[in-house]
């Protein structure tokens, strides 16, 4: 019996006597297919497919758990020996679709703050001890995929044993100040991409990386986002909205906002350089091509934010000999 027959078997099982369509819905970065199943009474439910072989389903229904102060797809079966999970239908539209449909600024700036609202109620909801720690080997294993896929692969370009030595240093520069940041649930991909536009608060998909660790980091990745990309002001007047509501809240977030913006900004360091390596490791270890257009972006970001801070001269200066100087990026807020 193939994959497609065993799924429909494992639907065909929970839902007897129903007879329904199966039609793709969408595929993840990694391994991980969606389809939707529609009854024919209107009803439709959403189905992963993740093959055990490449990957196991226990973090998403353990995650699935923890993060029910947002609206996450209720599971209604899952198969861990097979890899599937019938859960709910949150509806066809992303927030990266809306956006995409309507580029008003006043439109995206009334969608991250949907979007603002929905981590603080996640964050507020935070146990420690519950969700592996966003350490410091995990982070340097994430920032180290980019001289690994990137200079290495990508362009073709291994680190010297000098631009090895400014990396190291300028990394252990970078992880104290991220490890010093107070620690809440991080998603990991808090992304447009992966919010569902319907009425109420937002759907929230992906989370199954989810970790304990920096209060900054989903902002960023929020507002610093892949396929979607805002100006410096715009996306400074959502950063400080967040961080007055935070601090509202009683989120452990700094008094000043200049310490929170720094913050912020060195946890985009982290992940920029992480992004970058991913998606040419996506290229080129799984053939996915398509995420590498979009590495220019972080790049112009890691310009933008590096140029600001002194402290992290060594890797503006391997981002500089293994990228080249961007002369357009603009040098843009700091504090």
């Amino acid at each position: 019996m193939n994959r497609q027959d065993t799924l429909h078997q494992f639907l065909s099982e929970h839902y007897p006597q129903r007879s329904f369509e199966l039609v793709f819905a969408a595929a993840d970065a990694d391994f991980r297919r969606y389809w939707r199943a529609h009854f024919a009474d209107g009803a439709s439910v959403i189905i992963m497919d993740a093959p055990p072989e490449k990957m196991s389903i226990a973090p998403y229904v353990r995650v699935q758990k923890l993060f029910q102060a947002v609206r996450v797809p209720q599971i209604y079966a899952a198969d861990e020996a097979n890899g599937f999970i019938i859960m709910e239908d949150l509806g066809n539209t992303t927030f990266l679709q809306a956006m995409q449909h309507d580029t008003r600024e006043e439109v995206h700036k009334v969608l991250l703050l949907e979007a603002v609202d929905t981590l603080l109620t996640l964050q507020q909801s935070s146990q420690a001890d519950v969700l592996p720690a966003y350490d410091e080997a995990l982070l340097r294993r994430e920032m180290n995929l980019f001289p690994e896929w990137y200079a290495t692969h990508e362009i073709g370009k291994p680190f010297t044993m000098k631009q090895q030595k400014m990396w190291r240093e300028g990394v252990n520069v970078l992880l104290p100040k991220i490890l010093a940041q107070a620690s809440v649930y991080v998603h990991r991909d808090f992304i447009v991409r992966n919010l569902m536009l319907r009425s109420g608060s937002p759907g929230v998909l992906d989370f199954q990386d989810a970790v304990y660790g920096a209060i900054s980091y989903d902002l960023l990745s929020l507002t610093r986002d892949a396929f979607v990309e805002w100006e410096e002001e715009f996306v400074l007047d959502i950063v400080i909205r967040y961080w007055e509501k935070a601090r509202a809240a009683g989120l452990p977030v700094p008094l000043q906002f200049d310490d929170f913006y720094r913050d912020y900004e060195f946890i985009g360091v982290q992940r920029h350089f992480k992004v970058i390596g991913i998606f040419a490791r996506l290229k080129h270890r799984d053939g996915k091509a398509h995420y590498a257009e979009e590495i220019p972006r972080f790049v112009r970001y890691l310009h933008r934010t590096l140029r600001r801070y002194p402290e992290l001269g060594m890797l503006r200066q391997v981002l500089r000999e293994v990228c080249g100087e961007d002369e357009d990026v603009q040098t843009g807020y700091t504090f």
